[in-house]
């Protein structure tokens, strides 16, 4: 057994999952403090399962702190440092960035020689001597965190990781992030998102200190993990490390759980919650990747996500009559005290839907009074939005399967144009939650290749076979592991006939035998 949670920012969702079988599920209001709201949608689920928490295996955790952290500008500041000099200099780190989140970084820059071609060759010796400076002048500022990026460090991590060791030795305490472990081949916006990290990681490191002490407190002495943008899963002690790699596990996990509720692996997916609507394609069970750049609160980075469409509409959305709106202001996690339904006075996309009689949610006779005429256009006009959503993230005009989940998928209409069928499944209220649960362990590989003294196979071969290897460690059960997606560019750029790989694998998390009472 093990539960799934997503915290969204309506609705805190918790499942209890016996295998591939939902036992029970819970809702609670998400709560400004979000560790409150997980701690109820735990005891709401337990309660309704009727189990003791020793039953629990592992907890899979996904949550909006860290995208939250990005976008109110709640950032730590780091010592960004690149190994690049002579080259790189042009482009100093954090050009790009918008001034106010640059400013919560701070301007503790320094750029040092060193740094690799793609093939491997030396750009320069490394500046050990200009390190040391480095952390000591960090150290003397009292920053936290560093971020260390070098040139082409994915093809040749060495410079990265002499840096590391010697800004430890000179600041035991500092918090190193490399960006060969973050992001992919692009400098800026892997150097981007390494950065980032780093000024995550002190939040990371109160966040799970935080969930552990709270599933302690329900008795809950199992492992838990955090669910990543691609739809895997990340041990608590990597988060410490790797906490940007959680910022759009929300929508991924509602995709990974529409696809296993429904048992389609390739379709449209309609996640509608309190405040907004995340549209994406299922390809294989997992959501279609991002092109190779994603925004991140205005910083362009380049490390998995999923290509995900937001609206703004969910059931919480305020309706405003004249002119017509639905959207994007929403009650959120206010919606039981502001909807009409429920004795508010606010009206809202929950409350068209009910005068309609499409759902039975709150007290009808509160929205009685509602002008048919409106009630009609709010719900033509939803419709409208959901249908353009679909249209922009399909790659054909053809018809394809679409899966509608989420609480406030009661706004979904009965037919949708460019749909071939709309199946909403058992359970699709918390298929976040499912989605969670059911995550499992990914490994994955990129590299530049010259292909001048190997044969592509060969290389190729190689970084399956890794990729194979990295899920293994990161605690997938062997004989469920496969590759699911893999791909080759070739760089005409670079000399050599250079060919970039990017391999991941797959596999079920090993849970630990049951705890005794």
């Amino acid at each position: 057994m093990r539960i799934g949670i997503d915290v969204g920012g309506t609705n805190t969702d918790a499942v209890l999952l016996d295998g591939e079988r939902v036992v029970a599920w819970h809702k609670a209001p998400t709560s400004p403090e979000v560790t409150a709201g997980i701690t109820a949608a735990i005891r709401g689920v337990l309660g309704a399962a009727g189990i003791r928490p020793g039953a629990v295996q592992a907890v899979m955790i996904g949550t909006t702190h860290f995208a939250n952290a990005v976008i109110e500008r709640r950032l730590e500041p780091v010592g960004v440092i690149r190994i690049g000099l002579p080259a790189t200099a042009a482009l100093p780190p954090l050009v790009d960035w918008p001034r106010e989140l640059a400013a919560c970084v701070g301007d503790h820059v320094f750029l040092v020689r060193g740094g690799h071609e793609f093939d491997g060759r030396l750009i320069a010796p490394l500046d050990e001597p200009a390190l040391r400076d480095a952390a000591r002048r960090l150290k003397a500022a009292g920053i936290r965190a560093a971020a260390v990026t070098s040139v082409f460090s994915p093809v040749d991590p060495s410079a990265e990781e002499r840096a590391r060791d010697i800004l430890q030795e000179e600041y035991p305490q500092l918090r190193v992030t490399l960006s060969h472990e973050i992001g992919r081949v692009g400098l800026l916006e892997r150097e981007n998102a390494t950065v980032l990290n780093a000024s995550l990681t002190g939040l990371a490191g109160r966040l799970v200190a935080g969930f552990d002490a709270a599933l302690k407190e329900l008795g809950l002495r199992c492992p838990f993990y955090f669910t990543q943008n691609d739809g895997t899963l990340l041990a608590a002690d990597q988060l410490q490390r790797f906490p940007v790699r959680t910022v759009s596990s929300g929508p991924t996990n509602s995709m990974r759980g529409a696809a296993f509720l429904s048992g389609l692996r390739d379709a449209v997916v309609i996640d509608i919650g309190g405040t907004t609507t995340d549209v994406g394609v299922l390809v294989r069970g997992f959501p279609r990747p991002a092109a190779a750049t994603v925004e991140i609160g205005g910083v362009r980075t380049n490390f998995p996500m999923p290509d995900v469409l937001s609206v703004g509409l969910g059931g919480g959305s305020y309706v405003e009559a004249e002119p017509l709106r639905v959207g994007p202001r929403s009650a959120g996690f206010r919606i039981r005290a502001e909807a009409r339904v429920f004795g508010g006075e606010r009206l809202t996309a929950t409350d068209l839907v009910v005068a309609a009689g499409r759902a039975q949610v709150g007290d009808p006779a509160r929205v009685r009074d509602l002008p048919r005429e409106l009630v009609a256009r709010g719900l033509d006009l939803m419709a409208r939005m959901i249908a353009d959503a679909v249209d922009r993230v399909k790659t054909s005009a053809d018809p394809v399967p679409v899966i509608a989940v989420g609480g406030g998928s009661i706004l979904m209409p009965d037919r949708l144009p460019g749909a071939s069928r709309l199946v909403r499944p058992d359970h699709y209220a918390v298929a976040n939650a499912v989605g969670a649960a059911m995550a499992q362990v990914a490994g994955e590989v990129e590299r530049v290749v010259s292909l001048e003294g190997i044969r592509r196979e060969q290389a190729l071969a190689a970084i399956r076979g890794e990729a194979v290897e990295r899920a293994r460690k990161a605690g997938a059960r062997p004989e469920t592991i496969e590759v699911v997606d893999q791909d080759e560019v070739a760089l005409a750029y670079l000399p050599g006939n250079a060919v970039r790989f990017r391999v991941r694998a797959v596999g079920d998390l090993a849970l630990a035998p049951e705890r005794p009472a």
